[in-house]
């Protein structure tokens, strides 16, 4: 069963239930005032007839009720039997006369238990009977006897009861069909729910969110729960996705850098195991030098390019070190030592370029929270960098400060590169297309320098113009010290 039909089940339950629980306490409250009222008239008429009688002459004096007394109280729907155990007779007021009604009389002997009183039907007419004994000297000599007709009492009773049990039937049919009514509408939220669910079961599309303009109850906070959650699904869905295409790009372009220089050794392996393992008729014509100068030449090559793959490898494996979030160790450096260290190493990179150290006074007492051996790599990759696009002119470095930063600004009068290039320098594997397959590299280098950067919490800005030059400033926080007077 649905959680709606269970709601409009416990609904109609509990509503019928209240309603026959209403409906019995007003029917009994009213039969118990209608019925008491009756009854009270009964007594204090009892008691007047009663009183009314002289038993003070002799025993078997006969009863009698005063025509005035007895008009009222066949005005007032009563009937009177007062009968005599003396004689055995019994008088009757004149409306029991005239419909032939006597009501049934105890035996003497249980007469005076009789004070109370009955419900009967005599002659199909309903009453509420009251007898009260008349005693003398401790003996009980007559039986005053009054009843009340209450046939209206009871059609406006039974009456009463049709209209409570019709309306409390009608009652909970409408409440169970609005009941259900309501449960259908507030349960729509759930079924949009179940079916985004199955949506994103069925299919991959995580943008889709569950509209809902109702008040927020219950269901409007786990609609907004759910609306959130597949808010972060979709984030963590298209960072995965993300993650995924850049790790088959970087595959695919790691697989593309390696097949190269794996190309070159392999042809230059077989070159030398076809000069060494040939016969001798193969090599006529071929000198021992030639031999030895080919030979050179191909373990050169080979050489270089396994120095290549080293170099990709321990690209590749800085970068894995990263997206593995592998934690920085830092601490409190000096800046100047360190920069002065890469000026001195950075001039003996091969280069054509002529390197220049430019104003490096802002360094002087500067401290950054930092790891010196990524600090100087990161360097180097920007010098390396620069020099290799630099074919003739200047590679220059220098040091500038704003606010609380530090800036080591390298710039070249190199080849430069167009601006719509420079959202993509620090992708990996990414390279100018003018240079590519001319100037020696990975494509790995911005990206390890990017990371870190972003380690150390810093910037990078980038200035360049196609044929003039590039000029890349790291900005790092850093702490400046007083200098001594």
């Amino acid at each position: 069963m649905s959680i709606k039909w269970r709601l409009t089940a416990w609904y109609t339950s509990i509503l019928a239930v209240m309603l026959v629980l209403f409906g019995a306490s007003i029917y009994g409250f009213v039969r118990f005032y209608t019925y008491g009222e009756v009854k009270n008239r009964l007594v204090e008429q009892a008691e007047r007839i009663v009183n009314s009688q002289n038993f003070s002459l002799t025993q078997g004096l006969d009863f009698y009720l005063e025509p005035s007394q007895a008009q009222r109280l066949e005005d007032a729907q009563l009937y009177v039997q007062i009968h005599n155990y003396t004689s055995g007779n019994s008088r009757f007021s004149r409306n029991m006369l005239d419909r032939e009604l006597v009501f049934p009389v105890p035996e003497v002997n249980s007469a005076s238990d009789s004070n109370g009183f009955q419900n009967m039907t005599i002659s199909g007419y309903s009453f509420i009977l009251y007898q009260v004994p008349i005693h003398l000297n401790g003996k009980v000599i007559g039986l005053v006897q009054l009843g009340a007709y209450t046939g209206a009492e009871d059609r406006l009773l039974e009456r009463m009861k049709s209209i409570l049990f019709i309306g409390g039937l009608i009652s909970v049919v409408l409440a169970s069909t609005f009941g259900l009514f309501l449960a259908r509408k507030s349960m729509e939220p759930i079924g949009k729910v179940i079916e985004a669910a199955n949506g994103i079961q069925t299919g991959n599309d995580l943008s889709v969110r569950i509209d809902y303009e109702g008040p927020h109850d219950e269901i409007g906070g786990l609609i907004g729960t759910v609306n959130s959650m597949l808010g972060r699904m979709e984030g963590f869905y298209n960072d995965l996705d993300e993650a995924y295409s850049t790790q088959r790009r970087f595959v695919s372009d790691a697989s593309h850098e390696l097949r190269t220089p794996l190309t070159t050794i392999r042809g230059n392996v077989d070159l030398l195991k076809k000069i060494w393992q040939s016969e001798e008729e193969e090599t006529s014509g071929m000198d021992a030098e030639a031999i030895r100068k080919l030979s050179l030449e191909a373990v050169t090559d080979i050489a270089g390019e396994s120095e290549r793959m080293s170099r990709l490898v321990n690209d590749m494996l800085s970068l894995a070190r990263a997206d593995a979030g592998q934690i920085m160790a830092k601490e409190m450096l000096p800046l100047e030592p360190l920069v002065e260290e890469v000026i001195r190493r950075a001039q003996f990179l091969p280069r054509n370029a002529t390197w220049i150290q430019g104003d490096m006074s802002m360094l002087g007492a500067v401290s950054v929270n930092g790891n010196k051996d990524y600090l100087q790599q990161m360097l180097f990759i920007f010098i390396e960098n620069a020099f290799k696009y630099t074919p003739s002119g200047s590679v220059t470095m220098d040091a500038i400060r704003a606010d609380e930063q530090i800036g080591l600004r390298i710039s070249d009068t190199g080849i430069g590169m167009d601006r719509s290039e420079v959202p993509h320098i620090f992708e990996r594997f990414y390279r100018a297309d003018p240079s590519r397959g001319v100037t020696p590299g990975t494509g790995l280098g911005l990206s390890i320098a990017k990371w870190i950067i972003d380690e150390h919490e810093g910037s990078v800005e980038v200035l360049t113009r196609l044929g003039e030059g590039t000029t890349f400033v790291i900005w790092l926080p850093a702490v400046f010290h007083a200098l001594p007077e």
